[in-house]
C-alpha cells in the first residue's frame, strides 16, 4: 500500500450541523501526524473542477460552534458518469491527494465506494445526515441539534395551541426516515406521529384524536414526517378536517430551519471523534469504510456493509413507547 502523505477531505449532499467539526478534527488529527490535507470545495462537483484549496491548522479556527459547511456543497449528476470521474481522478492526482474522508449520506458514500474502486483509493465516510438514516451508526452528524431543534418548536407551538384549543399538525424532515418525527414526538408530547416507515390510516388517526378529546384534552400536536405515505402535513390536516372539525385546525411547516443553527454538544464532541478516528483508520491502511458510533464506542463498517448489508431500522420499541404515553 501506498504511504499517505496528504489527505483530502470534503463534504457532499445536505449539509448537516457538526460537518465543520468534522472537518476540524481531520484536518488537525492529520497535521498532528505529519500529513497534509487539501480541502475540495462543493463535494463531488468542486472534484472534478478542481477546486482544491491547502489546509493548515488556521483554516478551521472558530468553525467548530458553526452551522452547514465552510467547504460547501453541491449535487453533481456528472460524478454519476465515468466521464465526470475521470475528471475527478486526474485532479486528484494532481493534487497530489492519496486518500479521502468523504463527510455526508448514502449518496456521497456511494460516489465514495465507486470512486475508491475504480481508482483504488483508500477513502474513509464519516455520516453527516439529520436524517439519522444510515447503518452503521447509531447516530449520524446533525441528527441531535436538528431533532433539538423541532422539539424548542415544538414547545413554542403547544403554547399557542392550548391558547386556542388548536389542533396543528407539524410537519418535519424525513422523505424516507421517520427518526426525527419519532423522537421529536415523544420528546414533545405529541398526541400522534405519522412516518414513512408506518402505514397509519387517516380513519386510525381520526380515532387517536376522537379518543384524546373524549378524555379532555383542549389541544393537540400531530407530528408528520414529510414522507409520510398519506402525503404531507396540509393534506392530511385537510382529510382529517372532513370528519373530524372538533379543533381549530392548524398547519406548521419547519422545512429547512432543521438544517441550520449551531451544532448541540453532542454534535460537536461526535463530529471530533469521528474526524479523528477517520484520519487514524487511513493510517492504520482501512481503505473503504464508514466511520459510526455503536453505544459510546467509535467504530467502522465496510462500506459494502453500510450501502448493501443491512437497512437501517427504525426504533420498535420507541414507536410503542410514543403510544403508551398517548393514553
Amino acid at each position: 500500500m501506498k504511504q499517505i502523505k496528504r489527505i483530502g477531505v470534503y463534504t457532499s449532499g445536505g449539509d448537516a450541523p457538526g460537518m465543520n467539526a468534522a472537518i476540524r478534527a481531520v484536518v488537525r488529527t492529520a497535521l498532528y501526524n505529519g500529513l497534509k490535507v487539501t480541502g475540495i470545495y462543493r463535494g463531488y462537483e468542486g472534484m472534478i473542477e478542481g477546486d482544491f484549496k491547502e489546509m493548515v491548522s488556521r483554516s478551521v479556527s472558530s468553525i467548530l460552534q458553526k452551522g452547514g459547511t465552510v467547504l460547501k456543497s453541491a449535487r453533481c449528476p456528472e460524478f454519476r458518469t465515468p466521464e465526470g470521474r475521470k475528471k475527478a481522478y486526474e485532479n486528484i492526482k494532481e493534487a497530489e491527494i492519496d486518500a479521502l474522508v468523504a463527510i455526508g449520506g448514502d449518496g456521497t458514500f456511494t460516489g465514495a465506494e465507486i470512486f475508491s474502486q475504480e481508482y483504488d483509493i483508500p477513502v474513509m465516510c464519516i455520516p453527516g445526515t439529520i436524517d439519522n438514516d444510515l447503518y452503521g451508526s447509531d447516530y449520524t452528524l446533525g441528527f441531535d441539534t436538528a431533532n433539538n431543534t423541532v422539539i424548542d418548536a415544538i414547545d413554542k407551538i403547544k403554547d399557542t395551541a392550548a391558547s386556542h384549543n388548536r389542533l396543528f399538525f407539524v410537519e418535519v424532515m424525513g422523505r424516507d426516515s421517520g427518526c426525527i418525527a419519532l423522537n421529536a414526538g415523544v420528546a414533545g408530547g405529541a398526541e400522534a406521529i405519522m412516518l414513512p416507515e408506518k402505514d397509519t390510516a387517516i380513519d386510525e388517526l381520526i380515532d387517536m384524536l376522537e379518543t384524546a378529546k373524549h378524555r379532555n384534552k383542549t389541544s393537540m400536536i400531530v407530528i408528520v414526517a414529510e414522507g409520510d405515505k398519506n402525503g404531507g402535513a396540509y393534506h392530511v390536516a385537510k382529510r382529517v378536517n372532513e370528519k373530524f372539525d372538533y379543533y381549530d385546525t392548524k398547519v406548521s411547516i419547519l422545512g429547512h430551519l432543521q438544517r441550520g443553527g449551531s451544532p448541540s454538544s453532542f454534535d460537536r464532541v461526535l463530529a471530533t471523534r469521528m474526524g479523528y478516528f477517520a484520519v487514524n483508520e487511513l493510517i492504520k491502511g482501512n481503505r473503504s469504510a464508514t466511520v459510526g458510533i455503536r453505544g459510546s464506542q467509535i467504530v467502522s463498517t465496510s462500506l459494502e456493509e453500510a450501502l448493501r448489508g443491512k437497512e437501517f431500522k427504525l426504533d420498535e420499541e420507541l414507536v410503542t413507547i410514543s403510544q403508551v404515553m398517548n393514553i
